[in-house]
């Protein structure tokens, strides 16, 4: 527990994981990679998180997160802690997550851009006008320049954001009471990265709003596409990251914000070219990191179903001829964070006659094979809907095939992502 403000609050651990499961059907799995990996020292928690987007895609609630990581503990007696993260929420739908939750991403993304009101906005550049000038912060090779048009100009683009961040998380506070959930602002859905300056004034506001943050997610350049490898320049990102974990250190002292304050990585699954900078970063601020992943447990489902031969292939092939020829419903919410080259997607009569190792080459990724397919892998990653709307066929062959799936399931979040971000 720390104090924040008045009151005292749960403490995020230093290293957790965000491990989405679109279907509910892989807690135990995903459980027995987190065990292994505290057996080996590295001190990660769980943080099982569903999106109301997915929710609504496949017709779960958000009760079925918490009742999926509560089975899995109690099946595998792990003893440790685990949060239940209501992912990507707002004022309209935060509700429906309250009672289910204990860790709570609060989306204000689309708010970025909306005018303040003008006495906030006065307000703003009055409390923090001091900083005008030369801000040296330790872990940043130069000093911040800043001007009042500067945090006015931040005000303007960001204040308005964190306000709605402030009346989500109070509405979230009249439920559950203070001091009993985690907190995550999340900007990483916004069109630009925010830069050091910026996400200082951010996080000032986000401590005068009384928000008790303890991740926040800001937008980095670069392209973070579902379930594939990060797109952009390693060595640019691991500056902004390093001048992100500097400027979170400095203002958590500054304006008083909790001790555990860390970065959260969005999108996080599958982006190995830069797990190596963020795990030196984290090493050299001796910095704690949230790092969320979706999709991949999908993915290593319908790998595992391929493997198993005979129905589980006919069904994972099913998905995939039945997801060209909806092409644009289903990557059409997924537009900004998917690319996919349609001239390398196999036809669907060519995937027909493949075997199920060929199916699985195709799609695990594994940047050394080259059978491996990444538009492949990113058409199969939005096309959950199609395996949702199979019914009792999907779920029976995945229960029926979970001797074969979870191993696949386990290496994946173990060897791929907790190992190369959090090993020692």
């Amino acid at each position: 527990m720390q104090v924040f403000g008045r009151g005292v609050f749960m403490m995020l651990e230093k290293y957790s994981i965000g491990i989405g499961d679109r279907f509910g059907r892989q807690g135990g799995a995903q459980l027995e990679a987190i065990m292994r990996a505290q057996a080996e020292g590295i001190a990660v928690v769980p943080v099982w998180n569903k999106s109301h987007r997915e929710h609504t895609i496949i017709g779960t609630r958000p009760g079925d997160v918490r009742a999926e990581a509560d089975a899995a503990v109690a099946a595998r007696g792990y003893a440790g802690l685990y949060y239940v993260d209501a992912d990507h929420i707002y004022l309209g739908n935060v509700d429906e997550f309250v009672a289910a939750s204990d860790f709570f991403t609060l989306d204000v993304a689309e708010a970025i851009g909306r005018g303040p009101a003008a006495e906030d906005l006065k307000a703003f550049v009055r409390s923090y006008g001091d900083y005008a000038g030369r801000l040296a912060i330790d872990g940043i090779d130069e000093a911040l320049e800043i001007t009042q048009a500067t945090i006015e100009g931040i005000g303007r683009t960001f204040l308005a954001a964190v306000k709605e961040a402030g009346r989500i998380y109070r509405r979230i506070e009249e439920v559950k009471g203070r001091g009993n959930f985690v907190t995550e602002v999340s900007m990483d859905e916004a069109h630009a990265p925010q830069t050091p300056v910026e996400m200082l004034f951010i996080l000032a506001a986000i401590a005068a709003e009384g928000i008790p943050a303890q991740t926040i997610a800001p937008k980095f350049t670069g392209r973070f596409n579902k379930g594939v490898d990060y797109v952009g320049d390693a060595a640019q990102f691991a500056r902004e990251f390093r001048e992100d974990v500097a400027v979170i250190a400095f203002a958590a002292g500054e304006f008083g914000l909790p001790e555990d304050l860390k970065l959260s990585v969005h999108s996080g699954s599958d982006k190995f070219s830069i797990y190596g900078p963020i795990r030196r970063v984290l090493a050299e601020f001796d910095a704690g990191v949230h790092l969320k992943t979706a999709g991949t447990t999908w993915l290593e489902e319908l790998i595992g179903l391929a493997l198993s031969g005979d129905e589980g292939l006919a069904i994972a092939k099913d998905v995939y001829r039945q997801s060209l020829g909806r092409y644009d419903e289903l990557c059409g919410p997924y537009a900004t964070v998917i690319d996919i080259d349609r001239g390398r997607l196999p036809d669907a009569d060519g995937v027909g006659s493949w075997d199920g190792e060929a199916f699985a080459a195709a799609l695990r990724h594994d940047q050394a094979c080259e059978a491996y397919n990444p538009s492949f892998r990113q058409m199969l990653h939005v096309s959950y809907k199609v395996a949702a709307e199979m019914g009792g066929r999907f779920y029976e062959a995945v229960e029926r095939y979970e001797g074969q799936i979870g191993p696949h399931v386990t290496k994946n979040l173990l060897e791929r992502h907790i190992r190369p971000i959090f090993g020692g």
